[in-house]
């Protein structure tokens, strides 16, 4: 809470108030840009993710066996890394306008029109189609544990195709559609990297602006709580949606739906259907950074580029194991002390999640810094030497922001994990003369082992992508891989930021094996 709460109070309290001169001038644009891509992205990859997830589970038609866990995929590219690839690949001087030219006789933009993208409309297309898998797991994981009874009675009574979606699998799995469009919203809430490169200004360039070249942190820490009251609002629409709705599973074993088969040119649709959102979210990235890679091969050489990898895998790692210790240690303490307090207060420590990178580093960086020049201050006149910035001079700053930001990763996988292990185990183990530690060393984490592995795993690809709070907290002339990626694509270097984007992809792919593993398990019947 420690973050938030600082927000709150550099808000309500900055050494120069510019909040009037912030609602005069550029505030209400801001806010406007970021309600406008926020509706937008949920809208849109609630859209996709519905419709693929619908085909998938209820139609057998050609690919979709393979389709299922491709659309997964995009949770694997950085939406920033998409952006840089649709820019390049749809610009003046992209391949699509280039051979629009050559083949029409045009010889300048003058002669044709083609639609602007770098713009908000773009933004839009590129966060939806880096976060529809959000609802598409989430949707088809629903009507997967769904039995097909509900179906065949609706088929029974006359009701089929859009009716049958609209008025018995919609209504189904509403949940799970809303919570991942809620998801989408609050990313696209977050995103630094897809509007500062597209020029869309919105709170969280806001904060970059407001912070590193007007130099007041008051001001930043003012447009932090607006976002902060956005990602509220959000999470509170999503409960009240469904305040009155109930949603119940059958006792039974849930019998499976059987597919029908598309034939002909419905099939082949249904196919195209479900391979566009893939290929716009993973194929274009993939080969737009694959082919300057190949081509210019001598970016794996450039400097900086191992450093930054060392950096990415320090940093990561280290916040991996901080907060896949610290969420073992909290949920293992709660569920030992039967306490009703520390059972209302674990959830609070997920609220990092919900908040922006961005947000986290205002409130994280401000009072670490006051401490860290009391410490050096103190150390001074102790020893007689300054001993620098030990914490903000360092990477310590952005391992506490990931801990933050992450935690809540942590905590419910291994939350989960353990209310797998029976209470008969700990229980014998007591009787045998374990203590709580021993219980929890011999028992609970080689019984758990897969757990905190994929925990680990989670936490350190999800830290290897972060960008707003590693560029706030970073110190001067560290880099790690995302901002490497972000500072080479702002400069128009695409050959030397596709190894830094080749890596982080692959990074993310493994989380996505380990997702579609533990999700699209059941559903791929």
């Amino acid at each position: 809470m420690a973050p938030v709460l600082a927000v709150g109070w550099m808000a309500l309290n900055p050494s120069d108030n510019i909040w009037p001169h912030l609602i005069a001038t550029t505030l209400p644009r801001y806010f406007a840009n970021t309600v406008v891509l926020a509706l937008g992205t949920g809208v849109l990859a609630a859209c996709i993710g519905t419709g693929a997830a619908w085909l998938v589970t209820m139609f057998d038609f050609p690919g979709r066996r393979a389709l299922g866990w491709l659309l997964m995929l995009p949770l694997a590219v950085p939406a920033y890394i998409g952006a840089y690839a649709l820019a390049d690949f749809l610009d003046y001087s992209g391949p699509v306008q280039t051979a629009l030219r050559e083949a029409a006789g045009w010889q300048s933009a003058r002669d044709y029109w083609f639609p602007e993208i770098r713009s908000i409309e773009a933004a839009i297309l590129v966060l939806a189609a880096a976060l529809y898998p959000y609802v598409y797991l989430l949707a088809r994981t629903a009507w997967a544990e769904q039995s097909a009874s509900a179906y065949e009675v609706a088929r029974a009574l006359g009701t089929g195709g859009w009716g049958l979606f609209r008025r018995v699998g919609l209504p189904l799995a509403r949940p799970a559609i809303v919570a991942g469009a809620a998801i989408a919203m609050m990313e696209s809430v977050a995103d630094y990297g897809v509007v500062s490169y597209f020029g869309v200004q919105t709170l969280n360039t806001g904060i970059f602006t407001t912070w590193l070249e007007g130099q007041n942190a008051g001001g930043a820490a003012q447009i932090a709580l607006v976002i902060l009251a956005i990602v509220v609002v959000l999470s509170l629409l999503e409960r009240v949606s469904r305040r009155r709705a109930r949603y119940h599973q059958s006792a039974r074993q849930p019998r499976p739906v059987t597919r029908q088969r598309l034939r002909g040119w419905r099939g082949w649709l249904a196919t195209l259907a479900c391979a566009l959102p893939f290929a716009m979210g993973f194929v274009l990235p993939v080969a737009v950074i694959g082919h300057y890679a190949l081509s210019y091969p001598q970016g794996w050489f450039g400097p900086g580029l191992l450093r930054a990898l060392v950096h990415t895998l320090t940093l990561g790692g280290a916040a991996a194991v901080a907060t896949v210790a610290l969420a073992l240690f909290m949920v293992y303490g709660v569920r030992l002390s039967g306490l009703r307090l520390p059972r209302l207060l674990l959830p609070v420590t997920t609220i990092g999640y919900a908040a922006p990178g961005a947000v986290l580093a205002v409130g994280i960086l401000v009072p670490l810094a006051a401490l860290d020049h009391r410490i050096a201050d103190a150390l001074e006149r102790l020893t007689g030497t300054d001993p620098g910035l030990i914490l903000t001079g360092t990477g310590f700053a952005i391992v506490a922001a990931y801990v933050v930001r992450f935690f809540a990763l942590g905590q419910g996988a291994l939350d989960a994990a353990f209310t797998r292990v029976p209470p008969s185990l700990p229980m014998a183990a007591r009787s045998l003369g374990r203590n709580a530690g021993g219980v929890l060393r011999d028992l609970y984490v080689p019984l758990m082992r897969g757990s905190v592995a994929s925990a680990l795993l989670l936490v350190f690809v999800d830290c290897s992508k972060e960008l707003p709070a590693t560029l706030l907290l970073r110190p001067f002339n560290y880099e790690t891989l995302a901002t490497r990626v972000h500072e080479k694509a702002s400069l128009e270097d695409l050959g030397n930021t596709a190894p830094a984007a080749l890596l982080v992809m692959a990074v993310g792919l493994v989380a996505v094996a380990l997702l579609a593993r533990a999700n699209l398990g059941p559903a791929r019947r």
